[in-house]
């Protein structure tokens, strides 16, 4: 009896596993098929569940930032930043009114722009698609645009109001037009050639106008004066998402300037929308609001052809009591809400939330003062992760658009990387690396490294060495969402080396060894003979050889002694007394002879076979 229950148990067991593995594939495939891009995507409790049952990774351990990695620093407190479209060049705002570019693989400083009429703080740095301009808006009102390549001031232009955030038109490679929301007004589409400004639509009236202004800048039933005023351009800048301080998304057309849907946020009237932000691939926008939530809305229009798609929309739905009814059914089709995200302990206000490159994550950063922390949830609006700095509070933030990695900016003014913490994986190298706790003795397989003639002969077949090879083609790249590279894009820019501080040796070397030049050079014939027929005058290896050389050129009586050159006769003489001296005393002056006839020769500038032998290495004693 006892075998026969053990025995059900077993089988119970095994029907269990099976289960299990069914279900871990059919989660798989939920999985699958949301990242083929159909309707339906798998929660992300399924998602964590078949990643665990199917063995392929820990769900917790996702592809988000975890430590600081390193910090940049620069002579000006840094504002604010922006990435490149492939996160290759980092963009920074600084507090004297100059914008830096950093290399982000390099960590170094690749250009700096510095204009003479803004010395304010910059408020925003915004890209150019393909990065050929680079946008940056300051407290002083001013709006400029930088040539990054050649570093040349394309526009400069003043608002009334103080800009707080700008974006170039996604759509253009060499855009003039951006999108600027100032302090205390409305946003503002700005041509930056000529300086004209079109004001957009922040909230809409029940007969389907704007409403008008008045002198206190209040809405006409009588909401409160404007505040800071978020808006974007959708991924193709067919279309602006602006948001209010009444709780409202309205999509206007940037061509028109029509608002065409409006969206209510669930908290309703009151409720600012301070931040709205589309994610790299336009499928998902985001929203912070004054009642510190994060929401996230799943973006219902095609990704192109957005503003042709809206028209349609308004055209047809035209079954409505009021105009105002209509734009909120309009909304209702482009625009869903996918999930809220907010920290239920704390309650703390968020800034500068964003996306991550892949769109698979949202972070935002603690708005409190004197604290550097900041949140990461899933897609799903689960918190996944938790980030805490140093005591300086945060007031920017970048997602690197390829690499789990984060940018932020203290109020200090330094930016900190925070990137993944990477742990050695050896069995990375093969599949079927084993860690070893202990040495063990390695018994080798009797065929382990037999060659296989067979083997051989069939991979050669199947390498065809006659097959065309492409060198000219290059790939796109997949990472990106859009798939649109292109072939003038800027994605590297030269360093310029930034010369080190001489110090006061150096500059005393150099003084010493170009008067040792001049003093070679200057007023000698012989050398500049040698100069114009090519041959170069070594220098001398310290300055008492030039004294020893020059010396005997003064002509004046001196007891010391010195080195000359002798003439034939004194050579002979010379030679008949080398013959009468002992050869000891040869062979001890044997090393001296050729230490002076180099000496010699170079003093002279002469390099012939006779003047070697005419070169004499004793010290003469010369009578005046």
């Amino acid at each position: 009896m006892e075998a026969l229950v053990a025995q059900e148990r077993e089988g119970e067991k095994m029907e269990a596993l099976v289960a299990q593995e069914r279900e871990g594939e059919r989660m798989e495939a939920l999985v699958a098929q949301g990242r083929d891009g159909g309707r339906t995507e798998a929660p992300h409790h399924q998602r964590a569940a078949a990643a665990v049952l199917s063995g392929t990774g820990d769900p917790y351990q996702g592809e988000f930032p975890e430590t600081i990695e390193e910090f940049l620093q620069h002579g000006s407190m840094m504002k604010c930043i922006s990435f490149n479209r492939t996160g290759t060049l980092l963009a920074a705002g600084c507090s004297n009114g100059s914008c830096i570019i950093w290399d982000f693989e390099t960590r170094g400083i690749a250009r700096e722009f510095r204009d003479i009429d803004c010395t304010a703080p910059i408020t925003c740095v915004s890209w150019s698609k393909y990065g050929h301009r680079l946008l940056a808006s300051a407290t002083d009102k001013s709006l400029t645009l930088w040539d990054v390549s050649t570093g040349e001031k394309i526009a400069r232009i003043t608002l009334q109001q103080t800009p707080l955030n700008a974006r170039l038109h996604p759509g253009s490679r060499n855009p003039s037009i951006c999108l600027a929301c100032p302090l205390s007004s409305a946003p503002l589409l700005v041509d930056l050639n000529s300086g004209s400004t079109s004001v957009l639509p922040v909230s809409v009236s029940e007969n389907g106008n704007p409403p008008a202004s008045n002198p206190r800048n209040k809405f006409s039933d009588g909401s409160p004066p404007y505040t800071p005023t978020a808006a974007t351009f959708d991924k193709h800048g067919d279309l602006i998402y602006v948001g209010n301080s009444k709780g409202e998304i309205l999509i206007v057309d940037s061509k028109g300037i029509q608002v065409h849907a409006v969206i209510l946020t669930p908290a309703g009237t009151g409720n600012i929308v301070k931040d709205i932000i589309f994610s790299r691939d336009g499928q998902y926008l985001l929203t912070n609001s004054s009642d510190r939530v994060i929401r996230v809305y799943k973006n219902l229009l095609p990704i192109k052809g957005s503003g042709e798609e809206i028209r349609n929309i308004s055209n047809k739905n035209n079954d409505y009591e009021s105009h105002y009814d209509k734009l909120k059914a309009n909304g209702a089709s482009c625009l869903v809400l996918s999930c809220e995200v907010s920290d239920a302990v704390t309650k703390i206000q968020w800034k500068t939330p964003c996306f991550s490159g892949n769109g698979e994550w949202i972070v935002g950063g603690s708005a409190n003062k004197g604290e550097h922390r900041m949140q990461i949830w899933d897609r799903s609006g689960r918190l996944v992760k938790i980030l805490e700095g140093p005591k300086e509070a945060l007031i920017d933030l970048a997602w690197h658009p390829v690499e789990p990695t984060i940018a932020t900016v203290s109020v200090t003014g330094v930016v900190y990387i925070w990137a993944k913490e990477h742990v050695e994986n050896w069995s990375a190298f093969a599949p079927d690396f084993v860690e070893l706790e202990e040495n063990e003795e390695y018994v080798e397989k009797e065929d382990e490294f037999d060659l296989n003639g067979k083997e051989e002969k069939a991979e050669e077949v199947l390498i065809d060495e006659n097959a065309e090879i492409d060198i000219d083609t290059c790939e796109k790249n997949v990472v990106f969402s859009d798939l649109e590279d292109s072939g003038d894009e800027i994605v590297h820019l030269p360093a310029i080396p930034s010369p080190d501080a001489p110090d006061e040796q150096p500059d005393k070397c150099l003084g010493s060894s170009s008067k040792l030049e001049d003093s070679n050079h200057s007023g000698s014939p012989s050398s500049m003979d040698a100069v114009q027929n090519g041959q170069g005058i070594p220098p001398a290896s310290s300055p008492m050889e030039v004294d020893n050389s020059t010396a005997e050129d003064l002509g004046e009586g001196s007891n010391s002694k010195r080195k000359r050159r002798l003439s034939a006769k004194g050579l002979e003489m010379q030679q008949s007394d080398k013959v009468k001296k002992p050869q000891t005393k040869n062979k001890a002056n044997g090393n001296a002879t050729k230490s002076n006839a180099k000496d010699m020769e170079i003093v002279n500038g002469n390099s012939s076979a006779v003047d070697d032998e005419a070169t004499e290495d004793d010290e003469v004693n010369i009578d005046n």
